[in-house]
């Protein structure tokens, strides 16, 4: 590698800590390319732009990933029904991956040697940045201020990069103002770190910005229709407003979903670290989304394939978390999920009420349930005598066991006891 390239592209936020690490960076001989990518936040990009320009980044790449995000992010993953620790729509952790291509992109466009992050090494960012790049560009060297000794150093806190900024010039407005860390995109916005590190302190509803107060939200329901094909969704009818455009689509369940206060979630979990961290989050169309599939593969999906399924689903969703979703087995996890999606193709009917996403009814032309077989009226193809045989051959073990060691003792109901 050529040790004269000083060049690194920098994942740049407009934020405290990006700032700092960008005047840092310039100080300690680097020349610095500022990479802002939009996936959905709310941010002046403009006034970041002006703002990367004035610390002195020799050129600022702002870039619209949007759709991509949600085409090739958003949409594979909750078609694999991924979520994390039973809980977590994983709105952070998806979108890092189409962050750091994009980084690696520009890095070997612009002959850059180094790219850079902003995230700290107590947390998962920094693993799932590091991996993509390692991933992507094997050769690349990954400056990591919050792991670098002259860097720590010289930062040992808030109040030391707060003095830096205010003797740079550098405006951290918002970053003075709010007691709490915010990572926002087009699938969620988390809120952690601050005032929200006691687990046993409630949340104040100022916290909240993405979802209504259930007290604000309308006293009459909404009923949205999602029509999937294959698992992923390709048409959204809601009072009469209609969107087939991926982007579109998702940007109307996220406005149903903030309209109805849907979404919210308050949790703690455990780091790839080790480290457990409460996070707030706020993920109104990727709730919608996820209870309405998760709601047309009953109709659909052939039940040993959804046992299947949901076994592999929680391991997309510790990669996807860890940060491994440029790895060979996510590559083929994901082709497995291509293949389980097949026939989950249909709509559902979903009522927006309160906070709740709660689907109603659902069709398919390729359904699996019959209704004659269902029917408590109707023979339908299904002899109920058969089910005196079925029930006597799972019972056999059941009957070998009581007859050998006798009869189940419960002892595990009397555990508190």
């Amino acid at each position: 590698m050529n040790t004269e390239n000083k060049k690194v592209v920098l994942a740049y936020s407009g934020g405290l800590d990006t700032s700092v690490i960008l005047k840092w960076l310039i100080e300690e001989g680097y020349e610095v390319i500022a990479y802002i990518a939009d996936v959905g936040q709310e941010e002046d990009f403009e006034a970041a732009r002006a703002k990367a320009l004035q610390i002195g980044a020799s050129k600022i790449y702002v870039e619209d990933l949007k759709k991509e995000f949600v085409t090739d992010y958003i949409f594979p993953a909750f078609k694999s029904q991924a979520v994390y620790e039973g809980r977590y729509l994983l709105g952070t952790s998806v979108a890092r991956p189409i962050i750091a291509k994009r980084q690696i992109e520009i890095a070997e466009k612009e002959g850059a040697a180094y790219v850079s992050h902003g995230a700290t090494g107590k947390g998962n960012d920094q693993v799932r940045f590091e991996l993509s790049y390692y991933a992507l560009k094997p050769d690349v060297t990954v400056l990591a201020p919050w792991k670098m000794p002259e860097f720590l150093n010289r930062f040992r806190g808030r109040s030391d990069m707060l003095n830096y900024a205010d003797q740079y010039g550098i405006p951290v407005k918002a970053s003075r103002s709010k007691p709490y860390s915010e990572d926002d995109n087009l699938l969620h916005i988390s809120h952690e770190a601050g005032i929200l590190e006691d687990p046993n302190a409630a949340a104040d509803e100022s916290v909240y910005s993405r979802t209504c107060p259930l007290e604000q939200t309308p006293d009459e329901a909404d009923i949205l229709s999602l029509t999937f094909e294959k698992g992923l969704p390709v048409k959204a009818d809601c009072a009469g407003k209609t969107e087939t455009d991926p982007l579109a689509l998702f940007m109307m369940l996220n406005d149903l979903g903030t309209k109805h206060g849907i979404g919210r979630l308050d949790m703690v979990e455990n780091r790839f670290v080790g480290i457990k961290s409460r996070g707030v989050y706020e993920t109104p169309g990727g709730a919608i989304l996820h209870n309405a599939h998760r709601d047309l593969e009953g109709l659909t999906m052939d039940r040993e394939l959804m046992k299947l399924r949901d076994k592999l689903s929680l391991e997309v969703a510790h990669l996807i978390y860890n940060g491994f979703w440029f790895s060979p087995e996510f590559e083929a996890l994901m082709a497995f999920m291509d293949k389980a999606q097949e026939n989950v193709s249909g709509t559902v009917q979903v009522k927006l009420f309160k906070g709740q996403a709660y689907p109603v009814a659902r069709t398919s032309p390729v359904a699996l349930y019959d209704p004659d077989q269902s029917s408590m009226d109707i023979e339908g193809g299904y002899d109920q005598q058969d089910a005196e045989g079925f029930i006597k051959v799972n019972a056999i073990r059941l009957r070998n066991n009581t007859a050998i060691h006798g009869k189940p003792t419960h002892n595990h109901l009397n555990k508190a006891a």
